[in-house]
Formats: structure tokens, sequence, C-alpha cells
């Protein structure tokens, strides 16, 4: 056996070139496999590791994973805003430790604007544990101060002390309603989250309402546009409404006698959607695209098994001469079909070692570029169980497509015996 190996081995190196390329395109199709699914897991980790340690998010009723969308990942629109009031009657609840409000439908430059309180610095988790950090200035605290996430601050390069004009109403561009009788200044940019915060703008409640001020129907009135930010205090601005808010209750347990509460709540339509499962829900709605991205890979994988046959199998006709010495020399059917699959074998396991490492380097490639496109954070985590079996499956399988050339080898080495002319 050792002596086939060996044999095995020096025949591929006298191949050199077709041996280098077959090994290439199979390392290709494996980190084709493994980088989506890096990507695959990465987006559905992000996902789900967007909030943590919160047990509601509390907004008008609706869809659950459209109110998840607007208040966690800043997609999409509200459909109705909460009263302050119905807000500050659950966030005094004795069974709630905590809230986080939020109103949202500015933007700048395309990026959302989100007015809070410092709660939201204070409560908001990530990852599990991870908590918003400041990697310049302070937080916001007089009306039009505005903390930047991460990304935002990069790409539309800003800088502690810049004044910005916000966009009434969502958009892409600078839009056509400004609030330019009421520039913000930048008082903190926030460490990289990996979530929707870094494209974000965050600003105090009342600022929120200090740039709508007079304002009705969506546009501006003519009192609107002499109001001068130097005359707005917190002490003349009084928050009627928000978006939606957050809510860390007591206990689990309490936290779903909170949201019957609060979806059999009768001073308005409000409901309370618990994140995790709502999270799932989001990622159902997806399925479909995960489902394809697995199909995908495991074809990328497939093509270049066959890549690897056709390899072999067109070199047989340059290695007929080399398979009737062999025969010659007193070599078995046995022996020609072990040579042939270990030569398989062969190329497929240093295929995968090699389509391991460029994984490994795709990744290190690709993780700032779609965390800074999609926000999804691809983490350089172990290859999983089940990615294990693939691989080795892989191997099988490759030993069973070389038996093919295999018999062919065979076949030919009875017809040439060595009158073959090379």
């Amino acid at each position: 056996m050792i002596h086939l190996l060996k044999i095995a081995s020096q025949s591929l190196w006298n191949r050199k070139l077709s041996t280098l390329l077959t090994i290439f395109s199979i390392a290709i199709s494996i980190m084709l496999f493994l980088g989506i699914e890096r990507i695959r897991l990465g987006a559905k980790e992000s996902f789900s590791n967007t909030i943590s340690k919160t047990d509601l998010v509390v907004g008008a009723r609706g869809s659950e994973i459209q109110l998840l969308l607007y208040t966690v990942f800043h997609m999409g629109n509200a459909t109705n805003n909460i009263s302050w009031s119905s807000y500050n009657n659950f966030k005094n609840h004795p069974d709630v430790a905590w809230t986080i409000p939020f109103s949202l439908g500015d933007s700048y430059n395309g990026h959302r604007v989100v007015a809070t309180d410092e709660n939201f610095y204070e409560h908001y988790q990530f990852f599990s544990d991870k908590k918003v950090e400041f990697l310049e200035g302070k937080r916001p605290e007089n009306i039009f101060d505005v903390a930047l996430g991460s990304e935002m601050a990069t790409k539309e390069n800003l800088k502690l002390g810049d004044n910005i004009i916000l966009t009434h109403g969502i958009s892409d561009g600078p839009g056509i309603l400004l609030h330019k009788h009421n520039p913000f200044k930048v008082t903190a940019i926030l460490n990289e989250t990996g979530t929707p915060i870094d494209r974000s703008a965050f600003i105090t409640l009342e600022g929120m309402e200090a740039i709508h001020i007079n304002w009705q129907n969506g546009t501006p009135t003519i009192e609107n546009n002499k109001t001068n930010s130097n005359l707005i205090t917190k002490d003349n601005i009084k928050i009627e409404q928000i978006t939606s808010f957050l809510i860390g209750a007591n206990s689990r347990i309490s936290s779903l006698s909170l949201q019957r509460e609060i979806n059999n709540y009768k001073k308005e339509p409000i409901m309370g959607v618990i994140p995790g499962v709502a999270l799932s829900q989001l990622w159902t709605t997806v399925s479909y695209a995960e489902t394809a991205l697995q199909i995908i890979s495991l074809c990328v994988v497939i093509v270049g098994l066959i890549g690897m046959m056709v390899s072999l199998y067109t070199s047989l006709e340059s290695r007929r001469r080399e398979m009737a010495i062999l025969r010659a020399v007193g070599a078995g059917k046995s022996t020609i079909l072990i040579l042939l699959v270990t030569e398989a074998a062969f190329l497929s396991l240093f295929g995968v070692i090699f389509g391991v490492f460029l994984s490994y380097f795709l990744v290190g490639i690709a993780q700032p570029i779609i965390l800074s496109h999609f926000g999804i954070l691809i983490s350089f985590t172990s290859i999983e169980f089940y990615e294990y079996v693939y691989l080795i499956l892989v191997i099988i399988l490759s030993v069973f497509i070389g038996l093919i050339p295999a018999v062919k080898a065979y076949k030919n080495s009875l017809i040439d015996g060595l009158s073959i002319r090379i």
C-alpha cells in the first residue's frame, strides 16, 4: 500500500500543472461552500444578536415583524405613533425595571435619525452583554446635540463639532424638506457595534420635538420658518408622542403578564412583542434565502468534484502507456483501481485543506466590506460539526467518483498491452 501511495503521489507530481489546477478548482468550491456558510451563519447571528436582554418591544398595533424592523433594525416605517402618556403608564409600572423610548421619522443622507434618552446608553445591549460605548465625545444632552454611529461618521466624513442638517422623512439622499433652521452639533461618535446602530444618528427626544414645532401634516408652517433654535429650551418643549419603546422587566415571568396587559390596553391600540419570538418569525420569513444559499453551496462543491473527475478522465489518454506498463509488471485490476482512486483522494484531500485556508482568507477580506455595506458581522468561527461531515463526505464522494476513470484506465490497459506508442 505504501508503494501505491508513492506511485500515486509521484504520478500527480509528474503532472504538476493539471494536478494544481484540479486542487485549485476543488479548493475554490470548498472556499465558496464554507464562505457562503459563514455569511449565512453571520447573517443569522447578526439578526439574533442585534438586541439582547430586552423583554418586550412595544409599539402601535400591527405586524410584529414590522415593529421589530423599524424599532431595532431601523428599516421601514411605523404604522402609527403611541402617546407619551401611554409610555409613562408602563414606564412607571411596578413590573418594569427600565424602558428605552424611540422616536423615528427623520434622516440624514439616507441614515436613520433615532431620538431617544439616556436609558438607551445605559440599558441597550447587543451580542449578549455588550453596551453602547463612546469612541469620542459624550452623550447628547442639549436639545440640538447628536451622536453618530461609527459607520455613518466615517462614510459622511463627520467629526466632533460638525453641524448637520436633518431631513424630514426617510430619504436616500439630502431630501427636500430640511430642518435647516435647526442644525445639530456632533457631540459624540459611538464605538463600532456591528449592528444598525453604526449606520444611525441619535438625538434627544426634545430635539425631535423641537425641529417639528409648528409642523402640520408633515410640512412646516410659516411660523416654523421663523423659529430660532436659540429660543428653544427643554422647558418649553412638551413631548406628546413617540414611535415605540423597549421594556426590561423585573423578571421573565412578569414580562409575560406585562405583554398581556399591553396587548389588552384600552386607551390606545398598542402591542408588546418578545424580541426572540419576533426574530424567529423574521428568520422564518427569509428562510427561503437561507435554503437557496445552502443549495448553491452544495452545487458548487458538486461542480468541483465533477471537475476533478473530468480532469482525471481526460488525463487517461496520455497515461495509457503508464497503465500498460503497470499491467505488464504484474499490477492487477485492484491495483489499477486503487491507484486512480488514491489519486482522486489525494486531490480532494489537498483541495479541501487548501479550500479551508482560502475560506478564512476570504472571510478576512470580506468581513469589513460586508459589515460596512450590509451591517452583517461575519465572525471567524471554527468549522461546525456538520461542516466537518460535509468535508469528509466530499473526500468519500471523490473516492467513488475516482472509480469512473479508474475502471476506464483498467480497460485501456487490457486493450493496449505494451503496443501503444506515444
